[in-house]
Protein backbone atom coordinates (compact mmCIF):
# COMPACT_ATOMS: atom_id res chain seq x y z
CA UNK A 1 0.00 0.00 0.00
CA UNK A 2 1.55 3.26 -1.13
CA UNK A 3 2.52 5.96 1.37
CA UNK A 4 1.37 8.55 -1.16
CA UNK A 5 -2.21 7.41 -1.76
CA UNK A 6 -4.64 10.34 -2.09
CA UNK A 7 -6.69 11.43 0.91
CA UNK A 8 -10.36 12.25 0.50
CA UNK A 9 -10.73 14.34 3.63
CA UNK A 10 -8.63 16.41 6.01
CA UNK A 11 -6.90 14.18 8.60
CA UNK A 12 -8.63 14.05 11.97
CA UNK A 13 -7.27 15.96 14.94
CA UNK A 14 -6.43 12.66 16.61
CA UNK A 15 -4.19 11.61 13.74
CA UNK A 16 -2.53 15.02 13.50
CA UNK A 17 -1.83 14.97 17.24
CA UNK A 18 -0.31 11.50 16.88
CA UNK A 19 1.76 12.60 13.90
CA UNK A 20 3.07 15.57 15.89
CA UNK A 21 4.17 13.26 18.70
CA UNK A 22 5.87 10.90 16.25
CA UNK A 23 7.63 13.82 14.57
CA UNK A 24 8.86 15.07 17.95
CA UNK A 25 10.28 11.66 18.80
CA UNK A 26 11.63 10.41 15.48
CA UNK A 27 11.97 13.42 13.19
CA UNK A 28 11.05 13.48 9.52
CA UNK A 29 12.51 10.05 8.80
CA UNK A 30 10.52 8.48 11.63
CA UNK A 31 7.21 9.94 10.46
CA UNK A 32 5.48 7.03 8.72
CA UNK A 33 1.84 6.05 8.51
CA UNK A 34 2.63 2.93 10.53
CA UNK A 35 4.20 4.97 13.32
CA UNK A 36 1.25 7.37 13.35
CA UNK A 37 -1.19 4.44 13.45
CA UNK A 38 0.61 2.89 16.42
CA UNK A 39 0.70 6.20 18.28
CA UNK A 40 -2.99 6.90 17.58
CA UNK A 41 -4.03 3.34 18.44
CA UNK A 42 -5.66 2.71 15.07
CA UNK A 43 -4.89 0.53 12.07
CA UNK A 44 -2.56 1.67 9.32
CA UNK A 45 -5.45 1.30 6.87
CA UNK A 46 -7.43 3.83 8.92
CA UNK A 47 -4.56 6.31 8.75
CA UNK A 48 -4.13 5.70 5.03
CA UNK A 49 -7.84 6.27 4.37
CA UNK A 50 -8.02 9.44 6.45
CA UNK A 51 -4.62 10.97 5.66
CA UNK A 52 -3.24 9.30 2.55
CA UNK A 53 0.37 10.32 3.17
CA UNK A 54 2.67 11.81 5.73
CA UNK A 55 2.89 14.92 3.55
CA UNK A 56 -0.81 15.57 4.05
CA UNK A 57 -0.43 15.05 7.79
CA UNK A 58 2.37 17.60 7.86
CA UNK A 59 0.32 19.94 5.68
CA UNK A 60 -2.38 19.86 8.33
CA UNK A 61 0.21 20.58 11.03
CA UNK A 62 1.37 23.56 8.99
CA UNK A 63 -2.23 24.73 8.62
CA UNK A 64 -2.59 24.59 12.40
CA UNK A 65 0.60 26.62 12.75
CA UNK A 66 -0.66 29.25 10.32
CA UNK A 67 -4.02 29.57 12.09
CA UNK A 68 -2.34 29.76 15.49
CA UNK A 69 0.06 32.45 14.26
CA UNK A 70 -2.74 34.57 12.80
CA UNK A 71 -4.96 34.25 15.88
CA UNK A 72 -2.08 34.97 18.26
CA UNK A 73 -0.79 38.04 16.44
CA UNK A 74 -4.15 39.63 15.64
CA UNK A 75 -4.96 40.95 19.16
CA UNK A 76 -1.50 42.53 19.35
CA UNK A 77 -1.79 44.01 15.90
CA UNK A 78 -5.14 45.65 16.72
CA UNK A 79 -4.55 46.38 20.42
CA UNK A 80 -3.39 49.47 22.30
CA UNK A 81 0.17 50.66 22.79
CA UNK A 82 2.90 52.23 20.72
CA UNK A 83 4.30 50.54 17.67
CA UNK A 84 7.51 49.67 19.53
CA UNK A 85 5.61 48.24 22.50
CA UNK A 86 3.40 46.09 20.32
CA UNK A 87 6.39 44.97 18.26
CA UNK A 88 8.00 43.68 21.46
CA UNK A 89 4.78 41.88 22.37
CA UNK A 90 4.55 40.45 18.86
CA UNK A 91 8.07 39.01 18.96
CA UNK A 92 7.31 37.37 22.31
CA UNK A 93 4.13 35.97 20.71
CA UNK A 94 6.19 34.64 17.77
CA UNK A 95 8.20 32.69 20.34
CA UNK A 96 4.98 31.42 21.94
CA UNK A 97 3.79 30.08 18.59
CA UNK A 98 7.18 28.51 17.89
CA UNK A 99 7.09 26.69 21.23
CA UNK A 100 3.64 25.27 20.51
CA UNK A 101 4.78 23.88 17.15
CA UNK A 102 8.41 23.08 17.90
CA UNK A 103 8.40 19.43 16.66
CA UNK A 104 7.13 20.55 13.28
CA UNK A 105 9.58 23.43 13.01
CA UNK A 106 12.53 21.21 13.91
CA UNK A 107 11.71 18.73 11.14
CA UNK A 108 13.85 18.63 8.02
CA UNK A 109 13.92 22.15 6.62
CA UNK A 110 14.24 20.97 3.03
CA UNK A 111 11.32 18.58 3.24
CA UNK A 112 9.24 21.06 5.21
CA UNK A 113 9.72 24.04 2.90
CA UNK A 114 9.69 22.14 -0.39
CA UNK A 115 6.53 20.21 0.35
CA UNK A 116 4.51 22.84 2.15
CA UNK A 117 5.53 26.19 0.69
CA UNK A 118 2.02 26.78 -0.63
CA UNK A 119 0.51 26.27 2.83
CA UNK A 120 3.06 28.52 4.52
CA UNK A 121 2.33 31.27 2.00
CA UNK A 122 -1.35 31.25 2.99
CA UNK A 123 -0.27 33.37 5.96
CA UNK A 124 2.30 36.11 5.43
CA UNK A 125 4.38 35.62 8.55
CA UNK A 126 6.31 38.87 8.21
CA UNK A 127 3.27 41.02 7.42
CA UNK A 128 2.26 41.74 11.06
CA UNK A 129 5.85 42.65 11.91
CA UNK A 130 6.02 45.07 8.99
CA UNK A 131 2.71 46.61 10.05
CA UNK A 132 3.96 47.17 13.60
CA UNK A 133 7.20 48.70 12.33
CA UNK A 134 5.15 51.11 10.22
CA UNK A 135 2.96 51.90 13.23
CA UNK A 136 6.09 52.63 15.23
CA UNK A 137 7.41 54.90 12.50
CA UNK A 138 4.09 56.73 12.48
CA UNK A 139 4.07 57.30 16.26
CA UNK A 140 7.80 58.07 16.45
CA UNK A 141 8.82 55.05 18.55
CA UNK A 142 10.68 53.29 15.71
CA UNK A 143 13.12 54.90 13.30
CA UNK A 144 12.07 55.05 9.67
CA UNK A 145 13.88 52.26 7.81
CA UNK A 146 14.91 52.49 4.19
CA UNK A 147 12.66 49.50 3.45
CA UNK A 148 10.05 48.47 6.07
CA UNK A 149 9.40 45.18 4.28
CA UNK A 150 13.08 44.25 4.35
CA UNK A 151 13.38 45.21 8.01
CA UNK A 152 10.28 43.19 8.85
CA UNK A 153 11.75 40.20 7.08
CA UNK A 154 15.01 40.54 9.01
CA UNK A 155 13.31 41.09 12.39
CA UNK A 156 10.98 38.11 11.95
CA UNK A 157 13.69 35.73 10.78
CA UNK A 158 16.21 36.97 13.34
CA UNK A 159 13.68 36.05 16.03
CA UNK A 160 11.94 32.94 14.74
CA UNK A 161 14.70 30.66 13.53
CA UNK A 162 17.38 31.43 16.16
CA UNK A 163 14.75 30.92 18.86
CA UNK A 164 13.75 27.57 17.38
CA UNK A 165 17.41 26.58 17.10
CA UNK A 166 18.20 27.53 20.69
CA UNK A 167 15.11 25.73 22.00
CA UNK A 168 15.34 22.61 19.87
CA UNK A 169 19.03 22.10 19.11
CA UNK A 170 20.75 23.62 22.13
CA UNK A 171 18.01 22.72 24.62
CA UNK A 172 17.75 26.21 26.09
CA UNK A 173 14.68 26.83 28.19
CA UNK A 174 12.17 29.34 26.86
CA UNK A 175 12.88 32.05 29.43
CA UNK A 176 16.65 32.06 28.82
CA UNK A 177 16.28 31.98 25.03
CA UNK A 178 13.90 34.94 25.08
CA UNK A 179 15.95 36.88 27.63
CA UNK A 180 19.02 36.70 25.38
CA UNK A 181 17.40 37.05 21.97
CA UNK A 182 14.54 39.55 22.23
CA UNK A 183 16.42 42.43 23.93
CA UNK A 184 19.18 42.00 21.34
CA UNK A 185 16.75 42.45 18.45
CA UNK A 186 14.60 45.15 20.03
CA UNK A 187 17.66 46.96 21.36
CA UNK A 188 19.16 47.03 17.89
CA UNK A 189 16.04 48.70 16.52
CA UNK A 190 16.04 51.24 19.36
CA UNK A 191 19.74 51.94 18.87
CA UNK A 192 19.17 52.91 15.27
CA UNK A 193 16.41 55.27 16.41
CA UNK A 194 18.58 56.73 19.20
CA UNK A 195 21.37 57.51 16.75
CA UNK A 196 19.09 59.89 14.95
CA UNK A 197 17.55 58.12 11.98
CA UNK A 198 14.50 60.32 11.32
CA UNK A 199 11.14 58.96 12.41
CA UNK A 200 7.82 60.21 11.08
CA UNK A 201 6.70 63.55 12.45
Amino acid sequence: MSESAPAAVRPSGRLVDAATEVLAQGGWEGLTLQAVAERAGVSRVTVWRQAGSRELLVAEMVRRLAVDYRETLWPILTGPGSGAERLGAALAAVCDVADRHLPLLLASDSAFHQTHAEVMHAVRFTEPIVRLICDGVADGTIARPADPNALGDVVFNATYWPYIHLRGRHWWNAADARAMLLPLILGGIREVAREGTPAAS
